[in-house]
């Protein structure tokens, strides 16, 4: 519906064309794309002769349109003969559709999302929707505005910004929601909930599954860490409401337990007929932008084309006959963390890696970097010149990137969008499905990769969902099988399925039964409760990972927006107050977060939103802009035993505070490359960057620092001061009436408004007094300090926020109407409203 969250809106800051990978490249070297390509064809081909065509892998990516994800998976699976084809899908959503396919037979998401809008409660697990999926969650607080009755559930160990605006937050244990959703299923089967004519009518393995979800409330209260009055509330609520909808996402998905955890979930949906009707249903909610389009393709090791199955003999021959496939892969592949082992290990001897940095968003990222440099042959397409992972690569192709491209994408709701180009490629950035074509070609395989175009591909994608179909499958877009390039261009979204020669059928899956397991019914599943969790202790505590509001992965997109970089410029770890108090630190302190082998730095955030057992890092940062920042160093290679999603949030790491000889932070025109201190990190800011360091021995005086940080001496500042007993030294540098150049050193963390000092790099400097207020770090009492950025779209800070609310603006409406913030993507309205709540007990303090 057009609307746009906050990367969405700044993604026109992203299009430039620093730091794009323009042209082939090959031992770092420019060539051409004959040279690349011939250079891939050939290996491949002496890869799979010599060692078989499991020597070979393909690494994709969420990012990809559904078209390159198809050829990618047709040349692997049905050309070069392995399945060694997975996708970083596998780190997000895996243990999701193993759920969906145990239960439903198929992987289909049964709602949509009007139903979040329908329904009288809806159920949040893992899931941070303000700041993660934030255009739905505003559809959902607009829901909640028209009716106050709709109650909201956040089931989370932290208490996000999602749960400040939730009817109750569950702040459950870590892995202990399948316990949850078991006492659920027997508090509904005591209560005479369970709708038993659809149970009897449409399902199996009901007593099974109430028999082995049997606990103690003993254990329950244990393995949830909630009390008796919290579990009552929400299995009340769930048991006297009729529409319900339960939302899942990565705080289910990644977990050893995931599968079970999304099984148990739907066991409590199909035990009162809570699906596929308006404003009901159990909901995925997928963490890529196209996770859902590789999964209709076979993006997944484990998958065919078409939500058909690589294992299923009948499958596999209706996909080869439609191919013409010469050596289908005979087996699943292997799956993300067990295919970069391989790698490690020597088996895999060839890596093309699409449109991902495995580098930093796989777990136990040392590991993943000596399986890259123990590969024979890496290939790397992506947008970027430089990632962690493009370090690596013996070819780099140059791909187009957002709003270069053209293709489809499907969303969490399967509903297929358009995505049409409208700026040229770049240099000579090529599409992804165009470079494997290529390969196909020179692989001998020309008939089969004969596309003229984008539209060729997604009408052979609708053809093959519906060959010999008839219904038996869930995935059928064949009344697009036809489609002609022009009509291609035009298409408007829509949700699947739309059979060939039907009108659009209802879109909602199973209120009526019919499910895709061979006798039509629903499983349910008997699931299992977590083995012994490891414990945290005073010295080892939990590490949870997720996303922040408005980066997004790797920071190799959102990296270069100053507006997306404004909100949250540093990685970080949110501490409990016990365990800053226990460890003597304070917010603003650089913290070590370690594991034998590997550590990494962030800065504290001392926080009464989270438990005493546990930290909250982000995934996103890379080595791009900061030192140590890739936190899944971290994390282990522990994986859910049926999806193969790797555990992300689990990790028991030591926590410490760390001692610097010397802390800085500086403002500068130009971006620092290179940096040589022992921590740092940097941002990009609307005028110039921005940048955080720290020394463990001691510089001798601003001179030094300025090299360590700029490569260069400045030579002697313009303006500067030093209080030596302090260590504390200032300095800046101008040209003309514009700062170059500004550094703050101090022993601890400096006091410096940071969000202030940014925005001088955009002004004028007139008079030898402002050029020395620059020194003093903030603003005069004549001059405004907005404070840190709260709203991004319209670069609100908090402290004009709070003056807003001195001045009568107390509801975040209200707020929104004097200021603009919260009313355009709307993901900072759960932070205004934290702050003006909070503002009457600041007061009284």
């Amino acid at each position: 519906y057009g609307r746009l969250c906050s990367k969405g809106s700044a993604l026109g800051e992203t299009v430039g064309l620093e730091d794009r990978l323009l042209y082939p490249e090959v031992g770092g070297a420019r060539t051409s794309w004959n040279t690349a390509l011939d250079l891939i064809s050939d290996k491949f081909r002496k890869t799979a002769e010599a060692y078989g065509p499991d020597a070979i892998g393909f690494y994709l990516s969420g990012q990809l349109l559904t078209e390159d994800y198809y050829v990618a998976n047709k040349l692997i699976k049905g050309f070069i003969g392995t399945a060694n084809v997975d996708t970083n899908s596998r780190l997000c959503m895996a243990s999701t559709v193993a759920g969906h396919k145990r239960a439903f037979g198929a992987d289909t998401v049964p709602g949509s999302y009007e139903d979040l809008e329908e329904a009288d409660l809806v159920v949040l697990v893992g899931s941070n929707m303000a700041w993660c999926h934030p255009v739905l969650f505003q559809r959902l607080m607009a829901a909640k505005e028209k009716r106050p009755s709709l109650n909201i559930v956040v089931i989370d160990p932290r208490k996000t910004k999602t749960a400040e605006m939730a009817t109750l937050h569950l702040p459950v244990k870590h892995d202990g929601d399948v316990a949850l959703f078991n006492g659920l299923l027997q508090h509904l089967v005591r209560n005479g909930v369970v709708n038993s004519r659809y149970v009897e009518t449409h399902t199996n393995g009901f007593a099974d599954a109430v028999s082995s979800s049997q606990i103690s409330q003993k254990d329950l209260l244990r393995r949830t860490g909630l009390r008796e009055d919290e579990l009552e509330a929400f299995y009340s609520l769930f048991a006297e409401t009729d529409k319900v909808v339960t939302c899942f996402s990565q705080g289910v998905n990644q977990s050893t337990s995931g599968t079970d955890k999304v099984n148990s979930i739907i066991n409590c949906h199909l035990a009162t007929g809570r699906i596929g009707r308006k404003g009901m249903g159990p909901f995925s909610l997928t963490g890529q932008p196209n996770a859902m389009g590789g999964r209709e393709v076979g993006g997944l090791a484990n998958m065919l084309a078409a939500h058909m199955e690589i294992d299923n003999p009948a499958h596999r021959s209706l996909v080869e006959e439609f191919w013409g496939a010469p050596n289908l892969a005979p087996k699943p592949g292997l799956k993300a963390v067990d295919l970069f082992r391989a790698l490690k290990e020597g088996k895999i001897k060839a890596l093309w890696i699409m449109g991902t940095n495995p580098m930093v968003s796989m777990p136990n990222g040392n590991a993943i970097q000596q399986a890259l440099e123990n590969c024979d042959f890496v290939v790397v397409s992506d947008i970027m010149a430089d990632t962690d992972s493009a370090t690596f690569a013996d070819v780099k192709l140059p791909s187009v990137g957002w709003g270069e491209k053209s293709g489809t994408v499907t969303n969490s709701e399967r509903r297929i969008s358009r995505q049409r180009a409208f700026l040229p490629a770049p240099g000579e950035a090529r599409p992804d499905w165009w470079q494997m074509t290529e390969v196909g070609k020179r692989l001998g395989f020309a008939n089969a990769f004969g596309y003229k175009n984008v539209a060729d591909i997604f009408a052979e994608h609708a053809a093959l969902s519906g060959h010999q179909n008839d219904g038996s499958r869930d995935f059928d877009i064949s009344a697009f099988q036809s489609i002609a390039a022009d009509q291609y261009d035009t298409l408007e979204p829509f949700q699947w399925p739309r059979p060939l020669n039907t009108d659009p059928l209802d879109t909602r899956f199973f209120a009526n039964g019919s499910f895709y397991t061979p006798g039509r019914r629903a499983n349910f599943v008997a699931t299992r409760l977590p083995n012994a969790i490891p414990r945290t202790s005073s010295k080892r505590l939990r590490m949870n990972t997720g996303r922040i509001r408005d980066h997004w992965h790797t920071l190799t997109r959102t990296g270069k927006s100053p507006t997306l970089s404004g909100h949250i410029a540093e990685p970080f770890a949110e501490i409990s107050n016990a365990t800053a108090e226990r460890l003597s630190v304070v917010t603003g302190d650089l913290v070590s977060l370690w594991i034998e082998g590997a550590e990494t730095i962030v800065r504290a955030s001392v926080s009464d939103k989270i438990s005493d057992d546990a930290i909250f890092v982000p995934m996103h940062w890379n080595a791009q802009f900061s030192s140590d920042g890739r936190v899944n160093k971290l994390t282990r290679s522990d994986t859910d035993a049926v999806s193969g999603q790797p555990a992300l949030k689990s990790a028991l790491v030591k926590v410490e505070k760390c001692q610097f000889a010397q802390y800085g932070f500086a403002i500068s025109r130009q971006e620092p490359k290179n940096v040589n201190a022992d921590y740092w990190s940097k941002a990009i800011t609307r005028d110039g960057w921005r940048i955080e360091f720290a020394f463990k021995t001691k510089q001798a005086n601003i001179n030094e620092i300025s090299k360590q940080l700029f490569g260069q001496n400045l030579g002697d500042a313009d303006v500067q001061f030093a209080v030596p007993q302090k260590g504390a030294m200032r300095a800046a540098w101008f040209d003309q009436l514009q700062i170059n150049c500004a550094i703050y050193v101090g022993q601890s963390p400096v006091e410096v408004s940071r969000s202030w000092a940014v925005s001088q790099l955009g002004a004028r400097f007139e008079t030898p007094a402002n050029r020395y207020q620059l020194l003093a770090g903030r603003p005069g009492k004549d001059m405004p300090d907005p404070g840190p950025i709260v709203c991004s779209c319209f670069s609100v800070g908090a402290n004009q926020i709070l003056d807003a609310y001195e001045q009568g603006a107390h509801t975040v409406a209200e707020i929104g109407s004097c200021l603009s913030a919260g009313t355009n993507c709307g993901s900072c309205k759960a932070e205004i409203s934290e702050l003006i709540n909070e503002r009457p007990l600041l007061a009284a303090e």
